[in-house]
């Protein structure tokens, strides 16, 4: 595996590259908050897990960082509840 899950601070989005396609959460930070307001993966990745090892490492980070999670996005909100996340529920 070996992929790294990157903050793009410009574009307000955690980023997980897979080959040549992107997996990527739209973001807006408010305090010590992370509203994720999107999740998208290309078709060609879906039913692969890049969007769950994408959001394994938005958990990283938001606990590296002290952050809670509003999860707008209903993918990363079912994500969280399957992989019982609710520690970092806002």
């Amino acid at each position: 595996m070996g992929q790294a899950v990157t903050d793009n601070h410009t574009m307000n989005r955690f980023e997980l590259a897979v080959g040549n396609q992107t997996v990527y959460a739209d973001y807006r930070r408010n305090g010590r908050t992370l509203v994720i307001s999107y999740v998208e993966a290309p078709p060609s990745l879906r039913g692969t897990g890049a969007a769950g090892r994408l959001m394994e490492g938005v958990m990283e980070a938001a606990r590296a960082e002290g952050l809670k999670i509003v999860p707008l996005c209903s993918y990363a909100a079912m994500w969280m509840r399957r992989n019982r996340q609710d520690d970092l529920l806002a």
